[in-house]
């Protein structure tokens, strides 16, 4: 089995369309492409990366900016979720209400977006009271997994590439994110998430006779159209994540 996972597209159209050719242009065929959620927030272009990402119909888990975009009232949304829901459809909303918080694909690999009981906490990172972002300790990381019986786990949500090794050989991969480098956040505490790159990040996986083989891809593409956009929209910190991979 060989398969790519894209994550965190948040309404960069451009990114994902980049993506989408680099996964093409392997050089053995990748047959499906599995999503791990929060595909449209942000101040980018939501609409154009929901009309696309409905076209391809993937395997996708919600996120939980995709979930604050169905629960949460107009006019009462976060700036990510109100730039992006004036652009979409109704049926780009009712797409979002169908997406499973979780899933098992192909009877072999766990996909959920943060971890298998929460949309919104990090899987594989702890942030420390001073706001540094770290990797968090191997305990924590498989009690969060207890009970996903699965060899291969799929998550994404903090941004990060990063692939960790289970003491009994399961594996969890967060392949990144195909549209957002960097950001901040207050919770639990005030943090930046930077990627120090602004390139759009995804994972190919295969399955081997030793177990799973991981390749992460970092693909170039018109960041910086993408920056003028969100600069444009009044969006100063995504323009420069966008712009270099670092909030400022």
């Amino acid at each position: 089995m060989r398969f790519a996972a894209i994550a965190d597209v948040h309404g960069n159209h451009l990114a994902l369309e980049a993506v989408l050719a680099d996964i093409r242009q392997q050089g053995i065929a990748i047959s499906e492409i599995v999503n791990l959620g929060d595909c449209l927030s942000g101040p980018l272009d939501a609409g154009r990366t929901a009309d696309l990402l409905l076209s391809l119909d993937l395997v996708t888990v919600s996120g939980n900016h995709d979930r604050y975009l169905i629960e949460h009232a107009e006019g009462t949304m976060h700036e990510w979720e109100a730039d992006a829901f004036a652009q979409l459809r109704p049926a780009h909303l009712d797409w979002l209400k169908t997406l499973p918080f979780s899933t098992v694909w192909r009877d072999a690999v766990f996909l959920c977006h943060a971890t298998p009981k929460s949309d919104h906490t990090y899987w594989l990172e702890g942030v420390s009271a001073e706001g540094h972002v770290h990797l968090r300790p191997r305990a924590e990381i498989e009690a969060l997994a207890g009970g996903v019986q699965q060899r291969l786990i799929l998550c994404g949500h903090s941004h990060i590439p990063r692939v960790v090794m289970l003491s009994d050989g399961r594996m969890i991969v967060n392949p990144g994110s195909v549209g957002g480098p960097g950001y901040d956040d207050d919770l639990p505490y005030y943090h930046k998430v930077e990627t120090a790159t602004p390139l759009a990040s995804y994972a190919i996986l295969d399955e081997t006779a030793q177990g799973w083989s991981v390749t992460s891809r970092l693909v170039p593409y018109d960041h910086m159209a993408m920056s003028r956009l969100a600069a444009d929209r009044g969006r100063p910190s995504w323009a420069n994540a966008l712009s270099s991979g670092w909030v400022g």
